[in-house]
């Protein structure tokens, strides 16, 4: 059951983007220090161990996590295995600052996929703000020249992103269906920790599968265990808290706006620590995709 937005609610879906804008910085960073899939598998094994002592109980026998094993495999392949994977993987690439930029459709693929498979009924406005949106997208994708895309070739690093921002619209729409046990429902904590439960596996096998390509290369030392540390504690667990209760408080298409201020924040971090600023093309796109949310979300 949704309500309206307020300030709570909007504290609440203004953390996500903000820690997440710092992961890309971090995950731009270690870049060379450590596989990008197998950073994925390490942040999600730390942020196991953060969950254990507060939701162990979810892994006893009997537990009702068992009997909804299908549901939480699928949160934890979408939500842990499959969306951070690919955006540390798109990181190889591309810029933290296009990441999240491409990744502001998101609400974009909130509308599709909540008309699509969840029986939402979009508005003529809702179609507006998505072309609006994609529009942004485009921008970013063809780095801001419109003759690219006669002859535009993707850079591996969007399409990733893409396909992830397709992934966390299926994730975040799932998080409001109901047929939860209410033991891990009403427990914050146990909610995630069976989602991080079968993601960590998910993230394992992709993580496996890199590993035996025989291109993994590691740097083992302090600067690699700050940014395992600040990814485990604030873009996984704060950050999924923070985002899983807003949607459950506001809706997918409400709280996809919000995840338009990551590329605002991501500007700034990169500018202080990567020494990459903002091309006009960037700023236009952002326009383009707040304003596209803009124009869908008002009734």
């Amino acid at each position: 059951m949704t309500q309206k937005l307020d300030l709570r609610s909007a504290l609440l879906l203004t953390v996500p983007p903000l820690l997440w804008a710092g992961n890309a910085i971090v995950g731009r960073m270690v870049q060379g220090l450590v596989p990008p899939v197998t950073l994925n598998f390490l942040r999600w094994g730390l942020a196991f161990l953060i969950l254990l002592p507060m939701a162990g109980w979810v892994l006893r026998r009997g537990s009702p996590l068992w009997g909804s094993w299908k549901r939480f495999a699928l949160l934890g392949l979408l939500g842990v295995g499959c969306y951070n994977a690919l955006q540390y993987l798109a990181l190889k690439t591309t810029t933290p600052l296009n990441v999240t930029l491409v990744a502001g459709s998101i609400p974009v693929w909130m509308l599709v996929i909540g008309a699509l498979f969840f029986d939402q009924r979009v508005t003529a406005r809702q179609w507006l703000g998505a072309v609006l949106s994609i529009a942004g997208v485009v921008l970013v994708l063809s780095r801001g020249d419109m003759d690219v895309l006669r002859h535009l070739r993707l850079v591996p690093g969007d399409v990733y992103v893409l396909v992830a921002t397709a992934a966390w619209g299926f994730y975040s729409w799932l998080l409001v269906r109901p047929g939860d046990p209410p033991e891990i429902r009403g427990d914050w904590a146990a909610f995630l920790m069976a989602q991080v439960l079968y993601g960590l596996g998910w993230s394992a096998l992709f993580a496996g599968a890199e590993l035996g390509s025989g291109n993994a290369h590691f740097e083992w030392g302090w600067p690699l265990a700050a940014a395992l540390a600040y990814i485990a504690i604030f873009p996984a667990v704060v950050a999924y808290r923070c985002w899983g209760l807003g949607v459950q408080r506001v809706g997918p298409s409400v709280a996809g706006f919000f995840s338009n201020l990551a590329p605002l924040f991501t500007a700034l971090l990169s500018t202080a620590f990567l020494g990459e600023p903002p091309r006009l093309y960037h700023a236009i796109a952002f326009v383009l995709i707040v304003g596209g949310i803009v124009v869908s979300s008002r009734r």
